[in-house]
């Protein structure tokens, strides 16, 4: 335990009023950026007609109808869909040892994406709680995979065959979604799942998917310590006397409760979990007691701004969440791989 405290030490950590600030400006960043957001839209209107909805409600107003049913829901979205992201990116990163770990490149956006065309395929017109099911159960099947696939070696598990494995995962899933939905007829509707979108967020989804949200984030904020012990390494980790093996799999089950809700309710999105967390490890150091509830503020606040931008840039038609954060996803991918090229060789 001696050590652990020294490895720590020995690496940049932040004072409690340093780590509060951040804090604190990342939540009215989230508050300003959520305010922006009901004001404005695809529909334009006056901020005195968006605000007199959220105080005064008059259901006869279509204007009010659309704030109340249409971007208020939508951006309390955006702030769940980017919290849950970002802690499962951070999540992975720490219990994988694995910079490169998100809930994109692992699988497990695309088992959910397979889970969701034979559901549109064979089970049409199904409850939002059955997608739900089918959904956790196609991420929690390509995640499985993905560490079985990666342990197949005689050396076990290593970041680098985790990301090969979580690839050819996610070709293959991708492959029989695509023979899916060309059999059934389901191409439009799962192209436009998959392309990613909050748009049809009602407040019945989020009163569905937000308690599992809740669980999701206690259990990652509960198991932060224990992930820095573990990202020193898994020798380390059982000298103190760690149970890796329960750390793990808790971990996992965090991940698949907050990657399936994102994945329910905006599609399988990438790229939001890898670049989250590591700008909250520059800005707060190597302490996943930290990197986590930064992740939670500050992925809300990231995703609300992509939102937005989708939202605004070519009025009234909308631009895909998927098209955006690949657009700054792919050279944030390109510039952590080249940093971690070593692991590679």
């Amino acid at each position: 335990m001696v050590y652990v405290k020294e490895q720590l030490a020995s690496k940049s950590q932040p004072t409690n009023t340093y780590f509060a600030t951040i804090i604190f400006v990342g939540c009215l960043l989230v508050l300003l950026a959520a305010a922006v957001s009901i004001s404005f839209g695809a529909a334009r209107m006056n901020l005195s007609t968006a605000w007199s909805a959220v105080f005064s409600f008059d259901q006869k107003l279509t204007e009010h109808q659309i704030i109340r049913f249409l971007r208020f829901p939508r951006t309390i979205a955006d702030i769940i869909v980017g919290s849950s992201l970002a802690v499962a990116g951070a999540i992975m990163q720490g219990s994988t040892r694995n910079p490169l770990a998100d809930s994109g490149l692992m699988g497990i956006n695309a088992g959910a994406a397979l889970a969701m065309a034979i559901a549109l395929a064979f089970m049409p017109g199904s409850q939002y709680s059955v997608l739900l099911l089918v959904c956790f159960i196609g991420a929690g099947l390509g995640a499985g995979l993905t560490y079985l696939t990666a342990s197949l070696s005689r050396k076990g598990m290593s970041p680098q065959r985790l990301v090969l494995a979580g690839m050819s995962i996610t070709l293959l899933f991708g492959a029989i979604g695509t023979f899916i939905s060309i059999n059934f007829n389901i191409g439009q509707a799962l192209s436009y799942w998959t392309s990613g979108s909050v748009a049809g967020a009602t407040w019945a989804e989020l009163a569905l998917t937000a308690p599992w949200f809740v669980v999701g984030l206690a259990l990652s904020m509960g198991l932060a310590r224990s992930i820095t012990i573990l990202n020193l390494g898994e020798e380390i980790a059982r000298g103190v006397g760690q149970r890796t093996v329960v750390v793990k799999l808790l971990s996992s089950l965090a991940v698949l409760l907050l990657a399936g809700v994102s994945v329910v309710l905006v599609g399988p999105v990438g790229f939001v979990g890898l670049i989250v967390p590591h700008m909250m490890r520059f800005m707060v150091g190597v302490d996943y007691r930290y990197i986590i509830p930064a992740s939670a503020v500050y992925g809300g606040l990231f995703m609300l701004i992509a939102d937005l931008i989708g939202r605004l840039v070519n009025r009234p038609n909308e631009m895909a969440l998927g098209i955006i954060f690949a657009i700054v996803g792919v050279p944030f991918f390109l510039l952590i791989s080249r940093r971690v090229r070593r692991a590679f060789e």
